[in-house]
């Protein structure tokens, strides 16, 4: 019973995008980071360098599977059965299609990328955006690639610390490591150009490219504001009744979500109404629902 249940929670198209993530995942590490030694982030930038510094026969692909999947089984509890199976099966293709593209396939990665050659920014770059790219599908749809996300979940808030900045410390030390064992600085600081491509691809993928922004309006005039903006933008909005912290007057917060290239018409539109209307902009990530304003 516990195990059909268990399948239930498993989405044949979460399965097909993580399976994808890993293959993705392993091209970007093996063609662009692996050949000419610079490192990945987290757990997967240990296993790099740990096959550098270890025989041939311990491989990237062994070191990915043993230090990740213990971390993924010992955070089973605080992350879900579903979350822990889709992270396994990434790290399990990953690892596998590393193996393969490094050991298997006709492509001789030993010394240069067969992509980018020795151009250590080209690799940075490359590599950090699709590696990211397989991560940020990975994360998207349920799962993860990296165990470090769940030793920052777990540890973090016990450390006092945010998730982020956890990841962070880490990778910094990860960094600092690899340039004291190679007695070099470069490579190190091109693997940082390669992390942060890798994180905000990531963000692109798990939050959008085409952001929205949500727009807070204090006014003593909503009615006519939110006519005009309805009338252009078509779209709904939100009023809530407010008061003013210092004036004590009654005032309204209309809110809505529009699109980027719309602020500045917006902006123009409030204050041709009320000159005196305050303007919040926010950035807005995610919209679960298809009718956002009511």
């Amino acid at each position: 019973m516990e195990l059909r249940s268990f399948f239930k929670e498993i989405k044949p198209l979460n399965v097909i995008m993580i399976f994808a993530a890993g293959i993705i995942n392993a091209f970007g590490i093996t063609i662009f980071l692996y050949p000419v030694k610079l490192y990945d982030s987290g757990v997967s930038g240990i296993s790099m360098l740990l096959s550098q510094l270890t025989p041939d026969e311990l491989s990237l692909s062994l070191f990915l599977v043993v230090l990740n999947v213990p971390i993924f089984l010992y955070g089973l509890k605080t992350q879900g059965r579903a979350f822990t199976f889709y992270a396994v099966l990434a790290v399990a293709v990953y690892s596998l299609f590393a193996h393969l593209i490094t050991d298997v396939f006709p492509i001789d990665v030993s010394f240069a990328s067969p992509l980018a050659g020795q151009d250590l920014l080209l690799c940075a770059l490359f590599g950090g955006a699709v590696s990211g790219l397989g991560s940020g599908i990975a994360i998207r749809f349920g799962g993860a690639m990296d165990g470090i996300e769940v030793l920052a979940v777990i540890f973090a808030k016990r450390l006092g610390i945010t998730v982020g900045t956890f990841c962070m410390i880490h990778n910094v030390i990860l960094y600092i490591i690899c340039g004291i064992v190679f007695n070099s600085w470069i490579l190190p600081l091109y693997s940082i150009v390669t992390y942060m491509a890798a994180l905000n691809t990531v963000d692109y993928v798990v939050e959008g490219f085409d952001r929205a922004k949500g727009a807070m309006i204090i006014t003593t005039k909503p009615k006519e504001i939110c006519e005009s903006l309805s009338e252009q933008f078509g779209i709904g909005m939100t009023t809530v009744q407010a008061t003013g912290g210092y004036s004590n007057t009654p005032k309204t917060m209309v809110y809505f979500v529009c699109s980027r290239f719309h602020v500045t018409r917006m902006r123009n539109i409030v204050n041709s109404i009320d000159p005196k209307a305050y303007i919040s902009i926010t950035e807005v990530s995610d919209i679960f629902s298809s009718n956002h304003n009511e």
